[in-house]
C-alpha cells in the first residue's frame, strides 16, 4: 500500500509536468514514459530472479533504495536526458520490488500451515487450507495496492501545490523509510539456508532465471494471463479515447478511477472468497468472460451517439467488467504461482508472470493505436479496437483452464527460519 501510495503520488503526473512546466513535446513525453513501463516490466523476470538468489528482504530494500535514486533524478532533472534516466531508474526499483514482494508473501502463505498440519489432518486438507490462506493473503495484497492507489493521487493534489518537485522529495522519502523499515523488521534468512525469498532449504529444486522458462505450461499459462495486465492497461490508453467519443471529455477520467478503486476494495474480498470456493477452472474463465463482456459492450455502444444525460454509461461499462474480471483472476493466479514453482524459489516465476504481461502491452497497444485513431467518433470505425479486445478475452477465458497445473501441491519442507533462531522441526 505505502509503495503505492509514492508511486501514485508521482508517477501519474510526470507527463504533465514536462510538457506544461519543461515545454517538451508528446514524442519525448511518451519516449519517457514507454522506458519507464519497459523498464519495469521489461526487467520484472530478473527482478524476480535476483530476488531468488539475494533474498527478498534484500530485493525489497534495494527496490526501495534504487526508486529513491529515480525520484531524486526527477527532481533534478530540467532536460529530457535526465527524466528519460530518473524514468527509467524509477522503473528498475519497481522491477526490483514487486517480484520479491510477491515472493515473500507467497511464503508467509505456506508458513502458517506448515507450522498447524499434522499427520491426521491429511494431505487433502493440507493443500485446500493452503490454497484458502494463499488466496486470503493475495486478496489483501490487491486491496492493500488499490487502496495506495487511491491515497497517493490525493496526496500529490496537497503536495503539487508546493510544486512537483515537493511531491518527488516527499516520495523519496516515503521509499526511504520503506527501506528502514524492512531492513529493520523482516527476517534474515539464516545462514545455513541458502538466500531465496521462499524460504527453502537446500534440498528444494535448485533455482535460476530459466528454471520457469523450461516450465512449458507454466510459460502458456503466462502467456494467456498476460491478457489481464493488457486489457486493465486499456484504462490508460483506450479509456480516454472513448471518453472523447461519448462526450464526458478528460475530466471525467479521474472520476472512472475512482469508481473503479472503489469497487474493487468493497468488492474484491467476497469476490475472491467465492472464487476460493470456486477454484481456478471456473474462477480464470469466469474473470477473463466478464472483461470480454465489458469490451463487447462498449463495442456496441461506440457505433451510435451516447444516450442524452449517459454519457459516462458506456465507460462505466468497461470499467465495471475490467475491475470484476480482474478481482476475480489476479488472486487465484498469484497463489497458482506457487504450485506452477514446485517448491522452488518464487521470484523468478512472479517475474515471467509480470515480464509477460509487460510485452502484451507493448505489443498489444501497438497493435491498437492505430485502430483507436478512428475510434473517437460514433460510428462503426470505433467498433474494431473494443471488439479485438473483447476477442483477446474470450480466447483466453477459452482456454486458460487447461494450464491450470493439476499436480497436487507439494508439501512445504519441515523447517521454519526465524531470525535468530536455528532451524528447528515442526510437529507433524
Amino acid at each position: 500500500m505505502i509503495f503505492n501510495i509514492g508511486f501514485y503520488s508521482v508517477v501519474p503526473f510526470l507527463a504533465g509536468v514536462m510538457r506544461d512546466d519543461f515545454g517538451m513535446g508528446t514524442l519525448a513525453v511518451g519516449i519517457v514514459l514507454g522506458a519507464r513501463t519497459f523498464a519495469q516490466q521489461g526487467l520484472f523476470l530478473f527482478g524476480g530472479a535476483l530476488a531468488d538468489r539475494w533474498g527478498a528482504r534484500q530485493s525489497m530494500i534495494a527496490g526501495c533504495l534504487v526508486r529513491v535514486v529515480g525520484f531524486l533524478l526527477l527532481a533534478w532533472a530540467s532536460d529530457f536526458p535526465l527524466f528519460l534516466l530518473g524514468a527509467v531508474v524509477t522503473g528498475i526499483g519497481g522491477a526490483l520490488f514487486a517480484p520479491a514482494m510477491q515472493s515473500l508473501v507467497a511464503s508467509a502463505a505456506e508458513l502458517p500451515i506448515a507450522l498447524k498440519g499434522t499427520k491426521q489432518e491429511g494431505a487433502t486438507h493440507c493443500a485446500a487450507a493452503r490454497k484458502n490462506h494463499r488466496s486470503t493473503l493475495f486478496t489483501w495484497l490487491v486491496v492493500c495496492g488499490e487502496v495506495g492507489a487511491v491515497v497517493g493521487p490525493l496526496l500529490a493534489a496537497l503536495l503539487l501545490k508546493t510544486g512537483f518537485d515537493t511531491a518527488l522529495l516527499v516520495g523519496a522519502g516515503v521509499f526511504a523509510v520503506m527501506a528502514a523499515v524492512f531492513l529493520c523488521f523482516l527476517p534474515k534468512p539464516h545462514r545455513g539456508a541458502p538466500k531465496t525469498a521462499g524460504g527453502k532449504t537446500s534440498s528444494s529444486p535448485a533455482p535460476g532465471l530459466w528454471s520457469c522458462l523450461k516450465e512449458k505450461q507454466f510459460v502458456r499459462f503466462t502467456a494467456f494471463y498476460s491478457v489481464n495486465l493488457l486489457a486493465t492497461n486499456q484504462l490508460y490508453f483506450g479509456l480516454p479515447v472513448e471518453l472523447e467519443r461519448s462526450g464526458a471529455g478528460a475530466s471525467a477520467l479521474a472520476v472512472v478511477f475512482a469508481y473503479a478503486s472503489v469497487l474493487t476494495i468493497i468488492l474484491q474480498w467476497p469476490i475472491a472468497r467465492l472464487m476460493r470456493k470456486a477454484g481456478p477452472e471456473i474462477a480464470l474463465p469466469v474473470g477473463f468472460a466478464l472483461q470480454s463482456l465489458g469490451f463487447a459492450s462498449i463495442a456496441v455502444l461506440a457505433v451510435i451517439p451516447p444516450p442524452s444525460g449517459l454519457s459516462m454509461f458506456p465507460a462505466l461499462l468497461l470499467v465495471t467488467g475490467l475491475a470484476l474480471g480482474n478481482m476475480c483472476v489476479m488472486p487465484m493466479a498469484m497463489g497458482l504461482v506457487l504450485e506452477f514453482a514446485a517448491g522452488r524459489p518464487t521470484g523468478a516465476y512472479y517475474g515471467l508472470l509480470a515480464t509477460a504481461g509487460g510485452l502484451a502491452v507493448i505489443i498489444g497497444n501497438a497493435v491498437l493505436a492505430p485502430l483507436y485513431e478512428h475510434a473517437y467518433t460514433p460510428s462503426i470505425t470505433a467498433l474494431p479496437p473494443w471488439l479485438l479486445m473483447s476477442l483477446f478475452a474470450a480466447i483466453t477465458a477459452t482456454f486458460i483452464r487447461r494450464f491450470v497445473p493439476n499436480r497436487p501441491l507439494r508439501p512445504p519442507k519441515p523447517f521454519v527460519f526465524l531470525r535468530g533462531l536455528r532451524p528447528r522441526k515442526v510437529p507433524g
